[in-house]
């Protein structure tokens, strides 16, 4: 355990590596908490160089907490579209919209106060007030979980409860309180890019003397790994539907809660969002696309065009390894079903859209341009 000067003389190296070394990142250049916590949200589970741009993108349309607040859903998730986890950002439009009616669109100081608001976790709370607010609340993501680790060859389940609360503590511990802000960032820094799940760069460590999974030779095997939840394997079928105006059918966002514990969920992997009619395709995918017809249209035939089936579209999330096979429909005119969006295919990337039926409406938009000619 670091104490008196050695945990001083940590506590210096680490945030002498962070100023001289820390990337140029655009949520670095600012205090203001409605952009730390803008950055926050986006990196929840998401590789720095892609929120770069969702990031300046989003700020371009939505430069303050008002402008977020009064802007329509589905504006926002459009916005956020590619980005995933879209329950992150219609809980920060909520929190947005909590901020105007509680805190009269100032956003708030406290941590307990910030913690109050929808999709703000420990975590986040903490990142705000610190960096923000420079308040002394140290922050415990897997990054820092990691570092902490190694740091003192701590074995385990990380993430087993009682495990989790004493790495808080220890966090809470060595916090350098005259500069939490830079403290917080610079422990999620070495992780991040030092500290690294594999390969850890030890040579290049700020702290390495002060390191115990070093000493003892077993960095590589810190943290110890969890037990994942089994793969599971999951076929859809999709329709995606084509007049000769090269016009698409899409159904509204789902009105049915997630439900992960069902690998073929179709509102859980549409994110709830817009999408092309699919439905699960245990077997015969054909009979599961007339199938879904059916199920969406009614029992009119489907003779009335061409289905063309389509190479399967490849994706993942979370525990599930999903295999699309989409139906490329061409019909002299689309069904006219109440509450769908009739878009140009070409557009539907454009939308508030899942990366799932992005993947699709790709593949067919291809698919009908070689057909064209």
């Amino acid at each position: 355990m670091l104490t008196g000067r050695t945990l001083a003389s940590f506590q210096n190296a680490l945030l002498e590596w962070f100023l001289q070394f820390q990337r140029d990142l655009p949520w670095r250049k600012t205090k203001d908490p409605y952009r730390v916590w803008l950055s926050e949200i986006m990196l929840q589970q998401t590789r720095v160089a892609a929120v770069i741009p969702y990031y300046e993108r989003f700020l371009e349309r939505f430069p303050n907490i008002e402008s977020l607040a009064e802007a329509p859903e589905e504006e926002v998730l459009r916005l956020w579209s590619g980005l995933g986890y879209y329950s992150r950002a219609r809980n920060l439009q909520n929190a947005a919209r909590q901020i105007v009616a509680k805190f009269g669109g100032v956003f708030p100081k406290t941590r307990e106060e910030i913690l109050s608001l929808s999709g703000i976790g420990d975590y986040t709370a903490s990142a705000i007030a610190s960096i923000a607010f420079n308040q002394g609340a140290a922050v415990l993501d897997g990054n820092v979980a990691r570092v902490l680790s190694r740091l003192e060859g701590i074995r385990g389940d990380l993430r087993e409860r009682r495990k989790w609360q004493a790495l808080q503590l220890e966090a809470d511990r060595l916090l350098a309180a005259s500069a939490p802000g830079d403290w917080n960032q610079a422990m999620m820094e070495l992780g991040a890019i030092i500290c690294t799940p594999r390969a850890p760069q030890c040579l290049l460590c700020p702290v390495a003397t002060h390191c115990e999974a070093r000493k003892l030779g077993i960095t590589e095997t810190l943290p110890e790994v969890r037990k994942k939840r089994d793969t599971v394997e999951v076929a859809l079928a999709s329709l995606v539907l084509v007049n000769p105006d090269g016009e698409t059918l899409l159904l509204p966002p789902p009105a049915q809660k997630n439900k992960d514990d069902q690998p073929d969920h179709i509102p859980t992997l549409v994110s709830n969002l817009w999408h092309f009619p699919t439905a699960s395709a245990n077997g015969d995918v054909i009979r599961a696309a007339k199938a879904s017809w059916k199920e969406f249209f009614g029992s009119g035939k489907t003779t009335a065009g061409k289905m063309l089936q389509l190479p399967p579209v490849r994706h993942a999330v979370t525990y599930r390894n999903i295999s699309v096979h989409p139906f490329l429909c061409t019909l002299p005119r689309l069904p006219k079903v109440q509450g769908t969006k009739t878009v140009a295919l070409s557009a539907v990337t454009d939308l508030a859209i899942s990366n799932l039926t992005r993947k699709i409406a790709k593949r067919a938009a291809a698919a009908l341009k070689e057909i064209s000619g």
